[in-house]
């Protein structure tokens, strides 16, 4: 699923703690990165259009803490995009 060269990157805004936002290439990298955090918010986890593409909304509540969207590119993930950045996440459109 995952292109040789896929790239993951997230946009945490504020909640940024110098050194620690995940960024990751490769196919071992990103799978390492996405396994370590994403069985906590799997459940959470709602299809969406993201940016025209393939994505995810994550919604523990009534309110989105991430959304997620892909990059396709012969039939595999070339990218991930995370944004948990509430000041982006507080302006998103639900439509």
């Amino acid at each position: 699923m995952l292109h040789p060269d896929v790239v993951f990157r997230a946009d945490r805004g504020r909640m940024v703690i110098p050194g620690t936002q995940p960024v990751a290439t490769g196919v071992a990298d990103v799978a390492e990165q996405v396994l370590a955090r994403a069985p906590r918010f799997a459940s959470f986890a709602r299809p969406a259009v993201v940016n025209g593409s393939a994505g995810l909304i994550v919604i523990p509540r009534d309110r989105p803490i991430a959304v997620i969207g892909f990059a396709i590119a012969h039939d595999r993930i070339l990218e991930i995009d995370l944004v948990a950045d509430p000041d982006k996440l507080r302006t998103m459109s639900k439509t």
